[in-house]
């Protein structure tokens, strides 16, 4: 029986072991993210230019209203254009998000969900994910005219109709780095670190 008493009492110890270790990593991994500097939207090269005009696209949002995205708005305040999908797990992810920006922001943006496919499909994802408060447009030649490639995607127009930031969101982070971007006057958060670091450097 001693053997297997002592055999017992060794791995005991390994397993507590290596318990600490898993413990010791996990709070590590923590720390560096939280170091991690968020690096904002991740822009793509290819595409509309910030500071253009955006493209002025005719619309029906799911409540039969019509609206257009993108040219001048009356009421004075910018648009966020969100590109989702009832089949894209991040974008789900990100909803709650966008419902408490939406109410955040309020006062200067509104945003607007956008997507294309099959309108009962459309209609199932606004109701099971509580969207009714959102205006939700179902458009393929929205998606075409701010060549989007991947999703989620967000694009910021100032209430002049010009784009302010674009980019693909995968986060809280990335979706607020636009809303700053606005606020900061850059086309993305990259290009403001980018710019603040060369004039550390110069």
């Amino acid at each position: 029986m001693t053997p297997l008493v002592v055999s017992n009492v060794l791995l005991w110890i390994l397993v507590v072991a290596l318990s600490l270790v898993v413990v010791a990593l996990a709070r590590q991994l923590g720390v560096l993210h939280e170091r991690i500097t968020p690096v904002g939207a991740l822009m793509l090269a290819k595409g509309l230019k910030v500071g253009e005009l955006a493209p002025a696209v005719p619309v029906v949002d799911l409540d039969g209203r019509t609206l257009t995205i993108g040219g001048a708005r009356g009421d004075g305040r910018s648009l966020l254009l969100m590109f989702v999908s009832p089949t894209c797990p991040v974008c789900k992810a990100l909803l709650p998000v966008l419902k408490s920006s939406r109410r955040s922001e309020e006062s200067w943006a509104e945003i607007v969900l956008a997507s294309d496919g099959d309108l009962a499909e459309q209609r199932a994802f606004v109701r099971e994910q509580g969207l009714d408060t959102f205006r939700y447009v179902v458009s393929a030649p929205l998606g075409i005219s701010y060549q989007v490639g991947r999703l989620p995607y967000a694009v910021l127009i100032d209430p002049d109709g010009v784009l302010r930031a674009r980019g693909i969101i995968n986060s809280r982070e990335h979706l607020e780095s636009l809303f700053e971007a606005k606020r900061l006057g850059v086309a993305s958060l990259q290009e403001f670190l980018e710019e603040r670091a060369r004039h550390e450097h110069a």
